[in-house]
């Protein structure tokens, strides 16, 4: 899996020109899955996610979690973080797992984010249209893989 964490102050998830869902100050995390994926690398990064510490203490140091920050999270999938682009000018996706095992993957990080923050997880819609709009704190932007570990 890998994933890309966004902090925020507002993120939104339109679609078809409507409202779908929306997040204050919190992560937006976009979400890869590859057939290679598994329940452990959900519980990884479900732990890394809520526990990385992204926002900022008294003394404007990122030495705050998700969790101390009592923020919250939008997640959303995201295919094409598997796009290769090695060979031509078109993106290859054939890393990025179909939806008949993306989905239950998928759904399974969003119950486990859930419990382990004890709250609603806003996300986007599988396989949508979606327009996302987001408002970047600092900006902070990180990459995380389950299967690089870094």
């Amino acid at each position: 899996m890998r994933i890309i964490i966004q902090r925020v102050t507002k993120a939104q998830v339109h679609i078809d020109n409507k409202l779908f869902s929306e997040i204050g100050n919190g992560l937006l995390v976009l979400l890869g899955i590859e057939d290679a994926d598994s329940e452990e690398d959900i519980n990884w990064l479900a732990q890394k996610i809520i526990n990385l510490r992204v926002f900022n203490d008294e003394n404007g140091v990122m030495n705050i979690s998700l969790i101390d920050a009592n923020a919250d999270i939008l997640l959303v999938s995201q295919f094409t973080l598997f796009a290769s682009t090695k060979k031509g000018n078109r993106p290859s996706y054939i890393k990025a797992s179909r939806p008949e095992f993306a989905i239950p993957l998928y759904e399974k990080m969003i119950a486990e984010l859930k419990e382990l923050l004890g709250k609603k997880i806003a996300t986007g819609s599988f396989g949508a249209d979606m327009q996302i709009s987001l408002t970047n704190n600092g900006p902070v932007t990180i990459m995380i893989d389950s299967k690089m570990k870094e």
